[in-house]
């Protein structure tokens, strides 16, 4: 066929029975309405959207409930809630912050960007990760559905500590929502991980060695090899307990010393349950870092070393939970938690040696990164005070472990998250969220933080014991209890210039017309448009470093470096 023939056979009018075929066509392929199309997305941008909005909803639930309990504690003799409802409040505050947040927090983060990062399509089971999300939801709204029952919510803490967990003590239905609730998101989390590790494993683009894969990539993969470790333990205890408390079993009977062997299975859990919220926050500020420094992460090996390490020793660590019971022993794992601290503080050395001597900006991302590592280096410090077995005992169960606890989690979870926010969201939405703006709540969330938090260590020190709904005026804790109270909302009313931000920048921003907007950005997701199509990337750059994207935009520094490793 000639190039006259061709011009022909493209150009002439259809016939009549080809234009009747093409108008039958779209009967079957008609565009779905948008609602169902996000409710039936494999796109991984999608889901990971989905799971970024479920989190931050649950986020402000459980911000809610910590501000009823400060509100309670403002002053000895208020009773804004029933004992039994501060027991509920809680409990479910800690369920929804770990459970319901900050884990799908963090696979949100996973899902949008690990596989534009590796330079993968999509992940390697769209249709298992939707199924995971639709678990996750499914499964936090039965855990959250206890506040529609006769009894309430679950109120046994979020410990779960045997006996009070048994039908004896805790015979509401809220409790056994809360305990199959949380079973079935764990499925979700399971199934995420699954997918995330083969996709890591199996779907980096050509040049994508594991180590030129970005610091991020690594911590997802090491985080979802922990979830597969011990999430099933929490699964197979969790079922364990709802046997007990519905068909008459007694795995978990104090007569037997089940008390004791829930509290090692669920700290089995537990505490890889830290670091598996911590590792992927981590490595959104190894993303962020190098950015805002204008320079390559410094000592790439040694911190996949270190986040190893991390990975590692957090399943040898569980017992520093139960120094007080006397059934563990104190010498080793005691050393085993001072060890751990090792391999974190090589991570700071690694952030602080990328950004020493660098050509430091402090846009918003970096603003709140540099907040992280104050924030995170405080709790640490703390962490350390309770490693020493005498220390533990005086302030155990006390707000000094709370305090340890929110500068841990919080200062990780919540500042690197907005970090993330502020740094992705041109990829995310292809706009620039206010700068102003962001200032404004990383200043007001990091006064009311540490307003709240740090004089809860002097209270634990002073022996105020957490969980207490009320308190003497004797006690000699009204004071600091006011001040955390005001510190409290201070940092909830934070958040709504955030949301002001989300609005504004959604209304008024204009559009972003570059892959990378920042200038500096190192990995693989910089190097295709904001947002990106639904396959992630029209054309891939050469991988030849772990700084893809860099090497695309900035040809003449990438050649010294070529050069200088030859």
């Amino acid at each position: 066929m000639d190039e006259a023939q061709i011009h022909r056979v493209m150009t002439e009018r259809p016939s009549a029975e080809a234009t009747a075929a093409g108008a039958r066509q779209p009967a079957h392929r008609r565009a779905r309405p948008t609602w169902i199309q996000w409710l039936t997305t494999t796109d991984h941008k999608q889901i990971g959207t989905m799971y970024l909005v479920s989190a931050f909803a649950f986020f402000l639930v459980g911000g809610v409930l910590a501000l009823l309990m400060r509100a309670e504690l403002a002053r000895p003799g208020l009773q804004i809630m029933t004992n039994e409802q501060f027991n509920q409040a809680f409990t479910m505050h800690g369920s929804v912050m770990l459970l319901l947040f900050a884990m799908p927090l963090f696979t949100g983060f996973a899902n949008w960007i690990m596989p534009l990062q590796i330079g993968a399509p999509d992940v390697a089971f769209p249709r298992l990760n939707m199924l995971a999300f639709w678990l996750f939801l499914f499964g936090s709204l039965i855990a959250a559905g206890g506040f529609l029952t006769p009894d309430g919510a679950a109120d046994f803490g979020w410990f779960l500590y045997a006996p009070l967990s048994d039908a004896v003590h805790s015979p509401g239905l809220g409790s056994d929502l809360w305990i199959m609730g949380v079973a079935l998101s764990g499925f979700g989390s399971i199934a995420g991980a699954v997918n995330f590790i083969t996709t890591i494993i199996c779907m980096r683009a050509p040049g994508m060695t594991m180590f030129r894969m970005p610091i991020f990539v690594w911590n997802v993969l090491l985080t979802a090899l922990l979830v597969l470790l011990v999430f099933p333990v929490l699964a197979a205890a969790l079922f364990a307990l709802e046997c007990d408390r519905k068909f008459g079993s007694h795995i978990f009977d104090a007569a037997n010393g089940g008390a004791l062997l829930w509290q090692h299975l669920f700290w089995f859990f537990g505490h890889p349950e830290v670091y598996i919220l911590a590792l992927p926050f981590f490595g959104i500020v190894s993303e962020v870092i190098p950015v805002f420094s204008r320079k390559p992460m410094f000592g790439y090996m040694g911190l996949i070393a270190a986040t190893i390490s991390i990975a590692g020793l957090s399943v040898t660590v569980w017992a520093h939970h139960m120094y007080v019971t006397g059934g563990v022993l104190l010498p080793f794992f005691s050393f085993m938690t001072f060890l751990i601290a090792v391999p974190t503080g090589v991570k700071f050395f690694n952030w602080i040696g990328t950004m020493w001597k660098g050509s430091l900006s402090f846009e918003t991302p970096m603003l709140w990164t540099t907040g992280f590592l104050v924030t995170f280096v405080f709790g640490g410090l703390t962490g350390v005070i309770l490693a020493a077995p005498p220390l533990d005992f005086h302030v155990s169960d006390s707000y000094f472990v709370v305090a340890h606890f929110h500068y841990t989690i919080f200062g990780t979870v919540v500042y690197a998250m907005f970090a993330g926010f502020h740094f992705w969201w041109p990829k995310f939405t292809g706009k620039m969220l206010d700068e102003r703006l962001g200032k404004i709540t990383f200043w007001t969330l990091t006064a009311g933080f540490h307003l709240t938090f740090l004089v809860q260590h002097w209270l634990g020190a002073e022996g105020m014991p957490r969980r207490y709904a009320d308190y003497l005026a004797t006690d000699g804790f009204t004071a600091l209890n006011t001040i955390s109270t005001i510190g409290s909302f201070l940092l909830g009313l934070s958040i709504l210039p955030f949301f002001y931000n989300v609005w504004k920048t959604a209304k008024y921003a204009e559009p972003v017309g570059v892959d990378d907007p920042w200038g500096y950005g190192r990995s693989l997701e910089w190097a295709t448009s904001c947002p990106p199509p639904r396959h992630n990337f029209t054309t891939l750059p050469r991988i030849r470093s772990e700084s893809p994207a860099f090497d695309l935009h900035h040809p003449e520094i990438a050649a010294l470096g070529a050069e200088a490793a030859s």
